[in-house]
């Protein structure tokens, strides 16, 4: 076989290798990031949580509360023209307190009244709760993992000053995605109304949370598809996976954050709470709770958890 020949044949098995590795990006994107049904979590052992803590997701007193509250339905657009939705629902008594709620992966706006409730009934807020862009009522074919939805939540609380004007006092609170969400926010040019995030069990990047299910569900090293993954998202979604980092964004922030997180979690590792409080440059302050899996601890330590929510909150809110 002369060198012509075997230089062919090396440049068609690379060929045939990028194709597959294409093939199976593709697979990836679609499997986690394009808008659809996600059957692939169904079963996930990293997802089980208590029977406690699933009847409560399931049954809890703040479903009905949920379901009597009257929400004004709000629009707008995103930066690159989709259309978003949220939800307000004005406090009882008047105030400028207002809390901006982030929901977690494949979740929906309403999701969030599980927290909405005692910043209601309890601490006075108005609430705003948005779906997020690829989720509930919100446009979009693909879900953004908080890299684009940071710009969406930032044209949220603009149009919260517009409307209620330049002395009210914003908490944002994130759940999983929405928790990585809201620290993307934290290291954007934010207005002074933004007084503290609250960040409950977020993940450092998309690239490494992508990393670590990979490996867990499909035992597949990330340098091997991961990078290919990402050029499809670039294509498809415009952002990469690396670029979608709550970790490099907390490097920049100078709004105080609470990272909340279950000792427990499978699905998002504690660790990556404690690598982005490291990481973080404000004022910063995180809470483990034991036996707690993923979003677990508003359940099973629901007094400890709202006491250490209102504790901060009341920190750098003026009274």
């Amino acid at each position: 076989m002369n060198i012509r020949r075997i230089i062919l044949l090396i440049l068609t098995v690379i060929g045939l290798l990028l194709l597959i590795n294409y093939g199976v990006s593709l697979y990836f994107y679609k499997l986690a990031i394009e808008r659809g049904p996600k059957d692939f979590l169904q079963g996930n052992e990293d997802l089980k949580v208590s029977s406690e803590t699933l009847d409560y997701f399931l049954e809890g007193d703040w479903i009905e509360w949920r379901d009597q509250q009257a929400f004004e339905r709000f629009h707008t657009k995103a930066f690159d023209g989709i259309d978003l939705q949220g939800y307000f629902l004005e406090a009882k008594e008047p105030t400028n307190k207002f809390v901006i709620f982030a929901h977690g992966y494949l979740g929906n706006a309403f999701d969030m009244t599980l927290f909405g409730k005692y910043y209601y009934e309890e601490l006075g807020f108005h609430l705003f709760t948005p779906d997020l862009r690829g989720h509930g009522e919100s446009g979009g074919n693909y879900i953004g993992f908080g890299w684009h939805d940071r710009l969406d939540l930032i044209k949220w609380v603009d149009e919260i000053i517009a409307q209620f004007g330049e002395d009210v006092e914003i908490v944002l609170h994130g759940l999983s995605m929405g928790a990585a969400t809201v620290l993307m926010v934290s290291g954007e040019d934010l207005p002074q109304q933004v007084k503290a995030i609250i960040a409950d069990s977020p993940y450092t990047s998309v690239y490494d949370l992508f990393a670590y299910q990979l490996k867990r569900m499909f035992h597949l090293p990330d340098r091997l598809f991961l990078p290919m993954t990402s050029v499809v998202t670039k294509q498809k979604a415009n952002y990469s996976l690396k670029e979608a980092s709550a970790l490099e964004q907390v490097k920049k922030t100078s709004v105080p954050i609470l990272y909340i997180h279950g000792e427990s979690d499978t699905f998002v590792p504690t660790r990556m709470s404690e690598e982005l409080y490291e990481a973080t440059t404000s004022e910063k302050h995180l809470v483990t709770f034991p036996n707690s899996n993923h979003g677990e601890a508003v359940v099973l330590h629901r007094e400890e958890f709202f006491e250490v929510v209102r504790e901060f909150v009341e920190r750098y809110m003026t009274n």
